[in-house]
């Protein structure tokens, strides 16, 4: 271990787990910032229900004249994968905009003017051409948000329970599309466009929320250290902790924060280039980070909120759209204990055992859904996709985002977490183009049916040895101490053991580690 790392790892690492000032207005600060899931989940659960409503068919398909109007697989897959088309450039640009006018107007302008802009384009549309340009464009205000909010989030909470408010922001997702199914149960008997148009233009009142509120909210201290603006660093930390701004634990807190930055912009500025150079061990965290997200998709979550309201229709279900909103009760319902849990049982434990259940539960819809067309096979067909969702919940909905907000350092933090997120939104798009084609039984469709949950099942299986060999456990430690553990920990399986220097060796003080760098230095 160089001089550096040993004077940053016993000068800077851990200042104690108490500290005096508010840790309730940091808390609500990140609780907010949560809340920009719920615009790309209510977006993702009104296009689902859309697309299945009698008004929409006779408006939109080629075939809208015919006397069973409906969507081709090439006008679903567009209409639905479009969306995280647009994320994912949304999401790479993010870096752009947080890295130079801050976290904070990002979200703000992604919100009020790129995201409400796609929204008004979807309202007005009467045709497929402007809905799906329309979704592009809204799908770059969410991959906007996507790529920021984890981050804010992350930047300004405290360590104890940083990860139960990072998953806060798939709780927002799962509410979104909660909302959303009730509002499309609400409005998918009316034969006239507000059918679709109301759901849609609903969404103009989540980004006034999210983009209104962010106004009122601080930036992070990390960005404004960044730009080496120590005034308002220390006023930030001010507002987040609630304390004065000359008071020692404040002042520390901010000393530990850039002590850090500086450390790591010794390996340069936070370009393209650093985030792909091998920094304490950054290749393995970029993989994780872009890999686990890609994962999150695999799973095959989105297989039921973009297309499930068709599929449980096709499989004979009478109400489908009442299914759809069970499904998203039960998605809400099981993301609280996974918010709850995450910094008691830790990421790893929980994502392992989240994919034994999703794994098991996918397989079982797939044999059966091959086996089997009677009524008790459709009430275990819904029965094991709900058990599925409460494993997606509950475990690797809420968990992926925590680990990737926490798993770089600071000078390459937003591009890398950009880097991961795109991951998510291609695969997302991969995953919503692919799937009518895969599922549908028309001319040169696979007709997979229910047998595309054993892709899905094999997936979470892979899934489970990726968590298992690669993703580090970061419970409890700060965004600074995970620095500490990448440099001492080569393999993920045994970070859960790991201890901060700052617990085992606080009897280091800040001058003995000057004494011995000055020590080396003139030998």
């Amino acid at each position: 271990m160089g001089i550096e790392e040993s004077l940053f790892l016993q000068k800077y690492i851990d200042f104690g787990e108490k500290k005096a000032g508010s840790t309730t207005r940091s808390i609500l600060v990140g609780l907010f910032a949560a809340f920009g899931g719920f615009l790309f989940g209510y977006d993702t659960g009104t296009i689902s229900g859309i697309l299945a409503m009698d008004f929409v068919k006779h408006q939109f398909p080629a075939n809208r004249l015919s006397a069973e109007p409906f969507f081709t697989a090439s006008e679903s897959s567009l209409i639905v994968s479009i969306l995280s088309a647009g994320t994912f450039f949304g999401a790479l640009a993010a870096p752009l905009f947080s890295d130079r006018i801050g976290r904070r107007w990002t979200l703000i302008l992604s919100s009020l003017v790129v995201f409400n802009f796609g929204v008004l384009l979807q309202t007005i549309a009467e045709a497929i051409p402007l809905l799906v340009a329309g979704r592009f464009f809204a799908g770059l205000g969410v991959g906007l948000i996507s790529a920021v909010v984890p981050l804010y989030i992350a930047e300004t909470t405290p360590k104890w329970i940083r990860g139960a408010i990072i998953s806060c922001y798939q709780l927002a997702i799962t509410c979104g599309l909660l909302i959303a199914a009730c509002v499309n149960k609400g409005t998918s008997t009316r034969q006239d466009s507000g059918s679709y148009r109301i759901p849609i233009a609903l969404q103009f009142a989540w980004a006034l929320i999210l983009g209104g509120g962010m106004l009122c909210l601080p930036e992070t201290p990390r960005f404004y250290i960044s730009k080496s603006n120590e005034d308002k660093a220390k006023n930030s930390l001010r507002r987040l902790r609630k304390l004065p701004i000359d008071h020692p634990d404040l002042l520390e807190e901010y000393d530990e924060i850039k002590a850090n930055f500086e450390f790591e912009m010794q390996y340069g500025k936070a370009s393209w280039l650093l985030v792909l150079k091998n920094v304490n061990r950054q290749h393995h965290r970029l993989f994780v980070g872009v890999a686990l997200q890609a994962f999150q998709q695999l799973t095959g979550i989105n297989f039921i909120f973009y297309f499930g309201t068709q599929f449980f229709q096709n499989s004979g279900i009478e109400d489908p759209f009442l299914i759809q909103l069970a499904t998203n009760i039960v998605n809400v319902g099981m993301t609280f204990p996974g918010i709850a849990l995450v910094d008691i049982l830790g990421r790893r434990s929980m994502l392992l055992a989240g994919s034994v259940v999703m794994a098991v539960s996918q397989l079982i819809v797939a044999i059966v859904g091959v086996t089997s067309d009677s009524q008790a096979a459709n009430q275990c067909l819904v029965a094991f996709s709900c058990i599925f969702i409460a494993g997606f919940a509950s475990t690797w909905g809420p968990l992926c985002w925590a680990v990737v907000a926490e798993n770089f350092a600071i000078n390459v933090r937003q591009k890398s977490v950009a880097l991961s997120v795109a991951s998510n939104w291609i695969w997302n798009f991969a995953i919503g183009y692919a799937t009518p084609y895969m599922v549908d039984s028309g001319p040169g469709n696979a007709n997979l049916g229910s047998k595309v949950f054993f892709i899905w099942g094999g997936c979470n299986v892979l899934g489970f040895l990726f968590v298992y060999f690669f993703v580090y456990e970061t419970k409890g430690l700060t965004l600074e101490e995970v620095e500490e553990m990448y440099i001492k920990v080569d393999k993920a399986w045994h970070s859960a053991k790991f201890v901060p220097s700052g617990i085992h060796e606080a009897g280091s003080s800040i001058e003995k580690a000057d004494s011995e760098q000055a020590e080396k230095v003139s030998v």
